[in-house]
């Protein structure tokens, strides 16, 4: 007996790590989901019928972007399709049968969409320039052309809070601009909605999850090699700020959603002129 209860009592601290992985697993999974859903309201990302057609690089960030729409599609108040796009840019050494086959084992509407834009923008841009501007560009264009092909109604992308804190900081420093990645926007052409279900998302419960799911990694070898980026230099001085200051990044990502255009010296968004000293409240006595 006494041997029987020395066994259980040894088994007893893997079981509770166990409980406890779970527990925290099961944690983050509901937080996710919650955030992606809050911000699909708050932004009207999604309605009735849509056809959300969802950007896959085969990164972290846009595996948990389909993994989490097609969980929160299952109860979702109203019916909208999914069906996943990725870019072959003939990036040397792409292992290109990596993302059909995980959604063809998801069981995932899927197009590959196959366009050599690597070549392009290495033979464009000088050595040692920075690369992504002239992608996205390309990018971007092939997609929403995919987009019109396919009756997409949406294109959803994974950018997440820190991309969206890391553009605001980029375009203050170094553009002079107050401006960040919308949740939502309309394209130039008004012809397409583009959509961030992640925006509310923290870059690190992304790497705890994409851990957690296994997901099947591709790295980008145009930009992804780049070290000498300004956004990883902005992302490296988030980090410190949060190292230092906890919660500084919460209240700066809170600031980016309550403006007041009266307090900022654009005049395009406030009227200035129409202020006018108050008249007065009464003359002298008589």
């Amino acid at each position: 007996m006494t041997e029987n209860v020395m066994q259980l009592v040894r088994v007893r601290p893997a079981e509770r790590d166990t409980r406890r992985n779970d527990y925290e697993d099961n944690k983050l999974s509901k937080r996710l989901h919650r955030l992606v859903g809050e911000a699909i309201a708050d932004f009207g990302m999604i309605g009735a019928g849509d056809r959300v057609m969802v950007c896959l690089s085969g990164g972290k960030d846009s595996y948990a972007m389909l993994d989490i729409l097609l969980g929160l599609r299952q109860r979702a108040p109203v019916p909208f399709e999914i069906v996943a796009v990725n870019l072959d840019q003939r990036q040397p050494g792409f292992p290109a049968a990596v993302l059909p086959d995980y959604l063809a084992r998801l069981g995932v509407p899927f197009h590959i969409a196959t366009q050599d834009t690597y070549n392009t923008v290495k033979r464009v841009i000088p050595e040692g320039k920075t690369m992504c501007s002239l992608c996205s560009r390309l990018r971007r264009g092939i997609l929403y052309r995919v987009a019109d092909e396919l009756g997409a109604t949406r294109i959803a992308l994974g950018h997440h809070r820190d991309d969206i804190l890391e553009t605001f900081f980029l375009n203050l420093f170094y553009g002079g601009q107050l401006k960040a990645m919308p949740p939502k926007l309309v394209s130039d052409d008004e012809r397409h909605v583009v959509i961030r279900p992640l925006a509310y998302v923290e870059e690190r419960d992304l790497i705890e999850w994409a851990n957690l799911r296994r997901y099947p990694i591709i790295p980008c070898n145009l930009c992804g090699s780049q070290t000498n980026l300004k956004r990883r230099e902005t992302k490296e001085l988030m980090r410190d700020w949060e190292r230092r200051y906890p919660g500084r990044l919460d209240t700066i990502f809170g600031a980016l959603g309550r403006v007041t255009p009266s307090h900022l010296l654009d005049r395009s968004r406030f009227d200035f002129d129409a202020i006018d000293a108050p008249p007065p409240s009464g003359g002298p006595d008589r």
